[in-house]
C-alpha cells in the first residue's frame, strides 16, 4: 500500500478557496493571517487556542545532563524555551477512535 502526501501549502490554499467560495488569494491571506495569530499570541501570552483542533503552547525546558552517544562523555545541556502543539480531544478521537 503507498502512503498519501501530504498536502502542500497550495494545495490547502486550493481547498479553503473552493470550499469557501474564495479566490485563491483571499484563501492564501487567511491562511497566512491564522499563522500570524498564532504565532504573534503564542510569543506574547505563551498560548494559543484553535477550538476543535488544538493548542500552541510555549514551554520551558530546565538545564539537564545528557550523553554524547558518539563517546559516551556526559555533557550539559543548557535550558531553552520550545514550542509544543497539543492535539484536542475532539480531534484525537475523530482521526483515531477510541477503542471500546
Amino acid at each position: 500500500m503507498a502512503t498519501a502526501k501530504p498536502l502542500t501549502k497550495t494545495q490547502i490554499v486550493a481547498s479553503l478557496a473552493e470550499k469557501n467560495g474564495l479566490t485563491k488569494k483571499q484563501a492564501a491571506a487567511f491562511l497566512d493571517s491564522i499563522q500570524d495569530l498564532a504565532v504573534g499570541q503564542t510569543k506574547r501570552v505563551g498560548k494559543f487556542v484553535l477550538p476543535g483542533f488544538g493548542i500552541l503552547v510555549k514551554a520551558n525546558r530546565k538545564a539537564r545532563m545528557g550523553r554524547n552517544p558518539a563517546t559516551g562523555q556526559p555533557i550539559h545541556i543548557p535550558a531553552k524555551t520550545v514550542v509544543k502543539f497539543r492535539v484536542s480531544k475532539a480531534c484525537k478521537e475523530a482521526i483515531v477512535p477510541p477503542k471500546k
